[in-house]
């Protein structure tokens, strides 16, 4: 890793890359401590905190949400919109048509992407408007100015932090070393869980030893959950595939042996996201508009995060979004037809449907593995924390979300940096 590092600060491009992304990310953090003016930064904090829901969000967000600061959205109307919009690609025809059209139609959707954003960012702001209207004080911004002023200019702001965090995720991902929005989430993780370790750290030095022993103990099963979220995350089944040769006037083709990679955890984190999505969007209609009806509070009873309800209904979600989610990033029809356009074949598998029959079988085996492993993950380690006693910042900040876009954002950045000094090695070679 240190060699790698290195090597990086030795290279121009690569060292300007990662200095670009720096800032950038500093911009971000920045953001997320930038108070909004017309809000009581600290009643906002403190409904924050105490909403689990929002505690989550907020976590997810480096704390900015219960900052009340600029880029208190942060990447979440983004990440909603990016969803919605990889489900209508599905069910619409002519954006199903555009997602395979190369270049051009991902610039289509991207676009449609940034506007569905948009929306879900005014709609978001106006929620956490009308839900934490105690919180905006008229007066705030200039003597004698209405409420109605201030929650419009508040929204207004909220808005135009959500789509500077956009821009900032893209900037990241044309000018530094890329996945500009993964890295903001990456961060945000980070910074909040830093937070609640040095909080913890603080109360052990102010003579609380039991806080050792938790913080120790849950520092150890992080540490191991990591490692088998990269055991889990860089394992795939390789199905062997051999091209014939073809003689094609006096030069001979193919005749190579290759494979075709099946990773178990294809889906990522989006099965998670997704069944996540679905079990607390009521909870989040809820907790905006009616905080201390009934209704909320039989939610959170039976459908909280670690009642039994909420177990069965998010492992069955999970593993039915895992399976769904698998149909779209892997197609064993459209394989089998490359590889007999190819002149290729498995061997002792005939070309054709066999072919698109045995990728499916163990596509099947693989993701019904990679399912139940994200089921686990997604449920087992957070009653692990809470059996563990943990500070609930660190807790919603190493959720089984967290721990997930935490590994696969590092991997992919660690996989970004090796083709950029690969690039720049063949750069020179050929010089």
């Amino acid at each position: 890793m240190f060699r790698k590092i290195a090597q990086c600060m030795k290279t121009k491009e690569v060292r300007v890359k990662i200095i670009i992304t720096l800032l950038l990310l500093l911009v971000y953090r920045v953001g997320c401590w930038l108070p909004i003016p017309g809000i009581n930064t600290e009643t906002f904090s403190t409904i924050a905190t105490d909403n689990s829901f929002l505690a989550l969000l907020s976590s997810l967000n480096g704390g900015s949400l219960a900052n009340g600061a600029f880029l208190a959205l942060g990447v979440s109307p983004y990440i909603s919109a990016s969803i919605i919009i990889q489900l209508l690609a599905i069910a619409i025809p002519s954006w199903q048509r555009l997602s395979k059209e190369g270049e051009e139609g991902r610039k289509k959707l991207s676009k449609y992407t940034r506007w569905a954003a948009l929306i879900l960012s005014v709609a978001q702001a106006i929620g956490i408007v009308v839900g934490f209207g105690d919180t905006i004080e008229a007066g705030m911004l200039w003597s004698g100015s209405p409420q109605w002023l201030t929650a419009m200019i508040v929204v207004v702001v909220l808005v135009a932090g959500g789509m500077f965090t956009v821009w900032l995720g893209e900037r990241i991902t044309e000018l530094g070393i890329g996945n500009g929005l993964s890295l903001l989430i990456f961060v945000g993780i980070l910074s909040s869980a830093g937070m609640a370790i040095l909080a913890n750290i603080e109360s052990i030095a102010a003579g609380d030893l039991n806080g050792l022993w938790t913080l120790l103990i849950f520092l150890a099963a992080v540490i191991l959950i990591f490692a088998l979220i990269v055991f889990v995350d860089l394992a795939e089944r390789k199905v062997p595939v051999q091209y014939a040769k073809q003689i094609r006037g006096r030069k001979v083709y193919g005749g190579q042996s290759t494979n075709i990679p099946i990773r178990v955890n294809a889906s990522g984190v989006m099965p998670i996201i997704f069944a996540s999505a679905i079990l607390t969007f009521p909870q989040l209609i809820m907790s905006i508009f009616a905080p201390n009806s009934s209704a909320m509070a039989w939610y959170n009873t039976w459908m909280g995060s670690g009642s039994w309800p909420y177990i069965i209904v998010s492992s069955l979600l999970i593993l039915f979004f895992s399976y769904f989610y698998a149909q779209i990033t892997f197609n064993p029809d459209d394989i089998s037809k490359q590889i007999q356009q190819n002149g290729g074949f498995i061997p002792g598998v005939r070309p054709g449907k066999p072919t698109s029959d045995y990728l499916k079988k163990i596509s099947n085996r693989v993701i019904l593995f990679g399912a139940i492993f994200l089921a686990f993950i997604a449920l087992v380690p957070n009653l692990i924390f809470k059996g563990i006693g943990g500070d609930s910042i660190l807790v919603n900040a190493f959720s089984a979300t967290g721990l997930l876009i935490i590994v696969s954002v590092a991997l992919e950045f660690d996989k970004q940096l090796d083709a950029q000094l690969l690039m720049r090695n063949y750069r020179g070679f050929l010089k």
